[in-house]
């Protein structure tokens, strides 16, 4: 089937991009948000369900540049606690 979307140039650029990033074509990586939206009808509960969900999604090994995850963690919080509201 073939569908075709009109969508803002910056959205396509988006999309283009993370595609890109993540070695599929566009039209690929469209098919994988379209159907991951349809498919994913109960929300995970537990750590162990959302590992599971992102090892299905192919998004665990994604960031290569994050060699300690915990380390990058503990960065963020602390970054988050320093953060002010203006």
């Amino acid at each position: 089937m073939s569908v075709t979307l009109d969508i803002p140039e910056d959205l396509e650029s988006e999309l283009s991009e993370e595609a890109h990033r993540l070695g599929l074509s566009l039209s690929d990586y469209a098919v994988q948000i379209l159907s991951t939206g349809l498919t994913l009808t109960q929300r995970p509960k537990t750590g162990a369900e959302l590992v599971d969900y992102w090892n299905s999604q192919g998004l665990v090994g994604t960031r290569p540049d994050i060699s300690d995850s915990q380390a990058h963690a503990r960065r963020l919080r602390e970054r988050a606690e320093r953060r002010t509201s203006s």
